[in-house]
């Protein structure tokens, strides 16, 4: 027998809803809301605004709430305000006091928001977790001072690494790059044309030509040296005719302050000089027969991403921001925040002081891998009293223990943590799809996704700690009813 109502006796009036019901306090959501530090974030955000201009603004709680939904369910901005728009505990967790149909907010927002909130902000959140989760965090943060014996004694371990946030972006190929943009060029060319007033024949690009002759060249399989710098000669060749033509046909841009109208937007002008610069590199690059040069253009749309040498097996290099990470107490931190590519083991020293800086004491373990250790840090470290996860410099001790070889073995293994905290951010969160396309947009991005990361770690621990806090309770009930029925026993002998 099949149970099946005809769509002609179903109506949305008719559907029973459970809203006369109170919300479960064990979904998800309901516990989450429980440990987000609301109102240091609404501090923030509203230090970023304006009290006196503008109309009302969207409250702090919405638009944290929205950013941590976005990324815990890696949904898109669109696919966020209508999960939101749909889900009663989603709007519990956001801060709605009932439910609503209508958006909370139009999606295009986001940018803004992102742009609002940097990575600072998201930064001093994490610090506001690992604080309260630390068991040492009424210890008041004593100033700084020369003599390394009044400090306090080193507790803990702090684990330190690099890794890169890739950008969502096509893989960057000199032939790519160039016939890209030449087509944007040439649209430049169409827009300059159109708008003139005068009488002119239209300069010939030969795009035709050139899009038949790059499809012939993108579809063979195996592209030899010869074949690749013809195409790439001929592809220069063609920017630099278009770059020539758009100059000679662009207007006075003094027309732009006189409030006139100007063929080109703001982000074509912007675009034509990092087609400029990338003609510039390229040139370089085919009149000195090699791969390299310094800022290297990778995208034409975003011209701040920069190629990492990484050197992993499966992607040699990637493009993004290269992120120095520390991990304390499995709360991560991102110490540096660079779009360049630099020595991480110049962030060991600073990763130390920020992890003094918020516990008020240093760690008694750096666990670091084969980048770190240099003379510099291991002088610094030696001076605090700081062990490192390195062999010492020199000769191999022929003394070393069974213990200290088992204990030092160990120590490396601890330092996968935060290697599976970039397996989580990256798997988990996509923080190796960066969608974002601003520089600023990109950065609070990144950052938003370790906070998000932190606060499922948090919330993790905060239930482990009531669980615990429940046994232990109920342990001293058992123990008071057996002491209880202990002394019954005896008086019960005694008569």
């Amino acid at each position: 027998m099949i149970d099946y109502i005809s769509e002609k006796q179903l109506s949305i009036e008719d559907f029973k809803t459970p809203f006369h019901n109170s919300l479960s306090p064990d979904n998800r959501w309901v516990k989450l809301s429980e440990v987000v530090p609301w109102d240091v974030f609404a501090e923030l955000y509203i230090s970023l605004m304006n009290s006196k201009r503008g109309r009302p603004g969207i409250s702090p709680r919405i638009v944290l709430g929205a950013l941590i939904i976005k990324h815990k369910e890696n949904l898109s901005d669109e696919k966020t305000i209508l999960s939101i728009q749909e889900n009663i505990y989603m709007q519990f967790f956001v801060g709605l006091d009932g439910f609503q149909t209508k958006k909370i907010f139009d999606p295009s927002l986001f940018v803004t928001i992102r742009k609002r909130i940097g990575k600072d902000a998201f930064d001093q959140l994490n610090v506001e977790l690992i604080k309260s989760i630390s068991k040492d965090k009424d210890v008041k943060h004593k100033s700084k001072k020369k003599d390394a014996d009044k400090y306090p004694p080193n507790k803990g371990n702090l684990q330190a690494d690099a890794t890169v946030a890739d950008q969502y972006i096509t893989f960057p190929t000199d032939s790519k790059l160039l016939n890209t943009s030449r087509k944007k060029l040439d649209k430049m060319i169409d827009k300059l044309y159109y708008a003139s007033k005068e009488s002119y024949t239209k300069p010939r690009t030969y795009r035709r030509v050139l899009d038949h002759e790059f499809l012939v060249y993108s579809k063979k399989r195996k592209k030899g040296k010869k074949t690749h710098r013809k195409m790439v000669r001929k592809l220069l060749e063609s920017v630099n005719r278009n770059i020539n033509f758009v100059t000679k046909m662009l207007p006075n841009q003094e027309a732009l302050h006189l409030g006139k109208d100007y063929p080109l937007s703001k982000k074509d002008i912007e675009l034509f000089e990092v087609i400029k610069l990338l003609y510039r590199q390229q040139k370089q690059m085919y009149d000195e027969n090699t791969n390299t040069v310094k800022n290297r253009i990778v995208s034409i749309f975003q011209n701040h991403v920069r190629p990492i040498l990484r050197g992993k097996e499966n992607a040699r290099v990637e493009f993004g921001a290269k992120l120095g990470v520390s991990l304390d107490n499995g709360f991560a931190r991102i110490n540096n925040f660079s779009w360049n590519a630099y020595y991480e083991g110049d962030d060991l020293i600073m990763q130390v002081k920020s992890y003094f800086n918020i516990h008020g004491y240093y760690p008694e373990l750096v666990l670091v891998d084969k980048a770190y250790p240099n003379r510099k840090n291991r002088k610094w470290l030696k001076e605090k009293g700081i062990r490192i996860t390195a062999p010492a410099l020199g000769r191999k001790s022929k003394k070393t223990t069974q213990y200290q070889k088992a204990k030092r073995k160990k120590e490396y293994a601890e330092r996968n943590h935060i290697e599976a905290k970039f397996g989580q951010g990256k798997n988990g969160y996509n923080l190796n799809k960066i969608r974002a396309k601003l520089k600023e947009t990109s950065e609070s991005w990144v950052s938003c996704i370790f906070f998000v990361m932190n606060l499922v770690n948090y919330q993790r621990k905060f239930s482990l700690a009531l669980i615990i806090k429940y046994v232990f309770r109920i342990k001293l009930q058992i123990i008071d009813f057996l002491k209880s029925l202990q002394t019954t026993k005896l008086l019960w002998h005694t008569n």
